[in-house]
């Protein structure tokens, strides 16, 4: 069964990372501060679904209603162990109150937590691509963290990149797309979105 770009299922598997303008996703520490930016350069205030998490994020008009249609659009995140670390495994709810599944080889010490919507999915990435999609039918898996991202697209399993474009050149740190097999990748024509500090790009992945 199929459960890649093409397939019988109408849920996409969206990337969705914010990213210099030069290639980074972080900086040499895993700092993240000056692609994040963006989300406080506004007046317009878009909380997060999650009555929980308390996160209120401050953008412009432009990038606002962009936020509001992603959260709209998600059914599920898909990440890795990175990712969940660095968020502190987001106190068991994502923010975007929705189901996170994450890749790794061994679940975490504690983990799963009692009512908790975080999911661990340790045989491999076309397993957890197929959990995430069955979760967020009708809707979209988004997909965050660089090497989660480089997998799924190597795997031929993603539909779209999204990309946040950050109006800052980093120089050095985490790539987003560092090991990628079978290229070149001749993406689809993107929409772009312009906000105060960002640029909003969303490519299609043509069915390989």
């Amino acid at each position: 069964m199929s459960y890649g770009t093409g397939s019988y299922s109408m849920t996409k598997v969206i990337a969705f990372m914010s990213m210099s303008l030069d290639g980074y996703v972080a900086d040499e520490n895993d700092g993240v501060d000056e692609v994040f930016d963006w989300y406080s350069s506004g007046d317009v205030e878009v909380p997060t679904a999650s009555t929980t998490s308390g996160m209120t994020f401050h953008v412009s008009a432009p990038s606002a209603e962009h936020l509001r249609g992603l959260t709209a659009e998600a059914g599920a995140m898909l990440t890795g162990r990175r990712t969940f670390e660095r968020a502190d495994g987001w106190g068991g709810q994502h923010p975007w109150d929705v189901p996170a599944f994450v890749v790794t080889h061994h679940v975490p010490d504690g983990w799963p937590r009692p009512g908790s919507t975080v999911h661990f999915v340790t045989d491999g990435i076309e397993s957890a691509v197929a959990r995430a999609k069955s979760a967020a039918e009708p809707k979209s898996v988004l997909v965050h963290g660089a090497q989660t991202i480089q997998q799924i697209l190597n795997a031929g399993l993603l539909d779209e990149i999204h990309i946040d474009l950050a109006a800052v050149l980093l120089g050095a740190g985490v790539r987003l797309f560092d090991h990628l097999a079978n290229t070149p990748v001749v993406l689809g024509n993107p929409t772009v979105v312009a906000g105060v500090g960002v640029t909003h790009l969303r490519y299609p992945v043509p069915a390989s």
